[in-house]
Formats: C-alpha cells, sequence, structure tokens
C-alpha cells in the first residue's frame, strides 16, 4: 500500500507457486534475535549495462515508430531505469535527452557532475551548468544538437517523462518555443509494466527480506509498544537482512480502521489489532507487503473479517487470467465483498481503496488494479495483493502480497498468510 515515508508511522491454498526463501540464507525463526539475522542480499545482481542499454534500444524504436524526437527525463525513477543515475530532486535540475537515435545528453548542476558521472551507466554527453546558468539553456541547445527542431527529422517533438515537474517544462518553454512537448507516458509504460527476469530476481530477494523483518518484528510485539517501537523493529531487521528500509507503516487499534493511520496516538494491549504495511529495496526494486494480527485473543468479529480479507486475496488471484483488462480482478473483489455486506463500491465500512498497484522500482507504479484500468493483463506485469476491510471507529484489516504475471497464471513473490493465528 504505501510508497513512501511520509505516513505515521505461511503458505497459500491456492493452486499458486510462490519461491521460498532460498537458500541464501535461512530466514530466522520466531525465536531468533536480531544478532541472528543474516543478509538474504548477498547474491543479489544490479541490473546489468546491456540490459540498460536494450531498455534504451527499445525506448528509442518506440520514439521512431512514433515520430518522436527525443525523451525529456528528469532525476527519479525512469532515469534510474534507462541511465542508472539515481539523483534526488530538488530545486536544482538534471535531466537526460534520450534521442531518437545516438547517445543520451545529462544536463546536471557543474558541482554534481562527479556524482552524476559515478552512476551514468550507458555512456553518453554531460553537459553541466554553473549556479548562475540555466540549465534549460543547455537542454535547447542539446535538442538542437540531436536535431530534434523544425527541419529535423521528426520536427521538433519531445515527448516528457510523465513525472517530471512543471518548473523544468515551463522553463524548457521559456527558453525556445521550437519545440512541441508531448506526454511521454505511454512510452514509459510500454518499457516498464514487463518486468524482465532480472527485475523480477530483485523483487522476489526484496520480499523475501520483508517478510522475514515482519516475521521478526511479529515475534517481538509487546504490550505497551507504540507503532514507532514496532517500525523500528521492522527497519533494524531490514537493515540486518540485507535490505534498504523503504517505508514501515503501523498502525494499532482503531488506526487501523484508516488506510494510513491516524494521529492519534495508541499502544499495544490485549486484543488489539496491529497491522504492519512494510517496504524494502534491493538495488532499486521495492517490495510491498501488509500483515494484520491480534495481540492476545482475537474477538470474532476480527476473525471473521480477517478471513474475509484472506479470501478477498484469494478472490484476486484467482480472477488474474492472461488478456482481462486488470480493473476487473479488482471488480470481482468487490462483488464478493458486496455479497458480505460491506461497501457497496468503495463505501465504508468496506474496501476504500483499489485492490493492489504495479510496483518494480516504485511502489506504486502502472497498471492498477482498480475498476477504471482497462490494461490487458501481460506476462511480466508484477502488482500488490491488498483487498483490505476497514471499519471506521473500529478497526481494520490489511493482507497484502506481490506477484507477477505469467503464462501459465500469477505467481506470488511470498505466500499469502496462513491465518489470523499465522499470520507471518
Amino acid at each position: 500500500m504505501v510508497s513512501r515515508r511520509l505516513f505515521l508511522a505461511a503458505a497459500s491454498t491456492l493452486p499458486l507457486s510462490a519461491a521460498p526463501l532460498t537458500a541464501r540464507a535461512a530466514a530466522p525463526s520466531s525465536t531468533d534475535d536480531l544478532a541472528a539475522l543474516t543478509s538474504l542480499t548477498m547474491g543479489a545482481q544490479p541490473i546489468t549495462v546491456e540490459e540498460r542499454r536494450a531498455r534504451i534500444a527499445k525506448l528509442q524504436d518506440l520514439m521512431a515508430r512514433q515520430g518522436i524526437g527525443a525523451f525529456l527525463v528528469e532525476s527519479g525513477s525512469s532515469l534510474d531505469y534507462f541511465t542508472g543515475i539515481r539523483w534526488h530532486r530538488s530545486e536544482r535540475t538534471t535531466a537526460a535527452l534520450i534521442p531518437a537515435k545516438g547517445q543520451v545528453i545529462v544536463v546536471t548542476p557543474a558541482f554534481e557532475e562527479p556524482s552524476v558521472r559515478e552512476t551514468l551507466q550507458v555512456g553518453g554527453d554531460v553537459r553541466a551548468w554553473d549556479e548562475h546558468e540555466s540549465p534549460f539553456q543547455r537542454l535547447s541547445q542539446a535538442l538542437k544538437d540531436i536535431g530534434a527542431a523544425p527541419g529535423g527529422v521528426p520536427a521538433g517533438k519531445v515527448a516528457v517523462e510523465p513525472t517530471t515537474r512543471f518548473f523544468i517544462i515551463d522553463g524548457i518553454r521559456q527558453v525556445t518555443r521550437d519545440y512541441d512537448l508531448v506526454s511521454g507516458d505511454g512510452l514509459v509504460r510500454a518499457c516498464r509494466m514487463h518486468k524482465s527476469p532480472a527485475e523480477l530476481a530483485l523483487m522476489q530477494v526484496a520480499n523475501e527480506v520483508t517478510l522475514a523483518a515482519l516475521r521478526y518484528a511479529h515475534a517481538h510485539v509487546r504490550p505497551g509498544m507504540r507503532a514507532a517501537d514496532i517500525a523500528a523493529l521492522v527497519d533494524t531487521a531490514t537493515a540486518a537482512l540485507g535490505g534498504r528500509p523503504e517505508f514501515s507503516l503501523v498502525l494499532l487499534n482503531e488506526a487501523s480502521a484508516y488506510p494510513h493511520g491516524s494521529i492519534q496516538p495508541e499502544v499495544v494491549k490485549d486484543g488489539s489489532t496491529v497491522l504492519l504495511d512494510v517496504g524494502c529495496a534491493v538495488h532499486g526494486y521495492q517490495s510491498d507487503i501488509s500483515r494484520t494480527w491480534v495481540f492476545g485473543t482475537p474477538s470474532a468479529r476480527q476473525r471473521k473479517v480477517w478471513d474475509t480479507v484472506k479470501r478477498g486475496q484469494e478472490i484476486a488471484l484467482e480472477t488474474a487470467k492472461l488478456g482481462i483488462p486488470v480493473g476487473d480482478i479488482d471488480k470481482a473483489v468487490r462483488r464478493y465483498y458486496e455479497g458480505e455486506g460491506w461497501g457497496p463500491g468503495y463505501r465504508l465500512p468496506g474496501l476504500s481503496h483499489r485492490t493492489g498497484h504495479g510496483i518494480g522500482l516504485d511502489g506504486h507504479e502502472s497498471p492498477y488494479l482498480v475498476l477504471s484500468d482497462t490494461t490487458p493483463l501481460e506476462p511480466g506485469m508484477c502488482f500488490s495483493d491488498e483487498p483490505g476491510l476497514y471499519i471506521p471507529g473500529e478497526f481494520g484489516i490489511r493482507l497484502e502480497d506481490c506477484w507477477h504475471m505469467t503464462e501459465t497464471g500469477p505467481k506470488l513473490f511470498t505466500p499469502l498468510a496462513a491465518s489470523l493465528d499465522q499470520p507471518v
């Protein structure tokens, strides 16, 4: 569910394959101490230079077919995806132009140039700008140099990566009106929606790390703990297991009824609903797993809701067939929930958010398991499966696991929770 840190802080019976924790290192048992946790990521292989160059070649082929002269992408996951550059966003523009033919051109502040070059894996030209200069002049000149200008072939059409901030687009327009800046969303989707074997392998490891960290946290929750205490357990375990913590959302008691929590302080006590939504990154690729359990003795209502959400997860996976609109998965889960008296639709008490989201380099990326998404389900697509149920004023249950589509059906990265009594 969660894609950033700015929030409050067993095997399935389905005939679906979930890769077991590998022999790289054994997962910790519920009694292991932190010192016993060992890295699960030692054998994880980063994306190769050759794969990044193949990505650029695919992008360039798509651009040539669509009459686009260049692709503009600023700092962020797409810049990493194509070039290997991992750079934060700030008011100082770092961006790349990928021409329909030729090498990448990167524009970056002069004092950042050595650091940017350090992660640029695909070669190309790096053009620096000093603090008193305009990066948009550099980008405009680069567009002229690659021929994406009036009189060039094609004439002046530049696709912009969809998360690129407006001030960069506006800055280019202030410098020159020679270019038709169009959305590059279709290009990004065509390249990033389908994960390669190398990407799937990294996501597999990331999910194994997160499940092991959840197992550790589950074994160490004690009465009186606050959400921040439990989040610290998860983050510490994640780091010990070799992952980079991305988020650890912990919702206790009534806070669990609100998907991203509440500012009201809560502590663990007998009968507490404990909801953890956790993710990490391994070489940039992310996991996202949620587990909910009851500390102490669950009520009949808590158990019933937990079992209903578990069945919702199973229905999502049973519905996943090649070629169907991904929104049909969301539709099937809501049909079941409404039959159980929840909703209807997105109404509470019920499922107020989509059934799942795409995942990869970003915690949330297209396509989405939501009613309106008509994208056909294809091999290599990766999703979360998280059809929670939320009862304002009481509690909420969310179970979440990630999976990818194959030629023979959906494949889980980690097993679904077995039961309320064995949630991890």
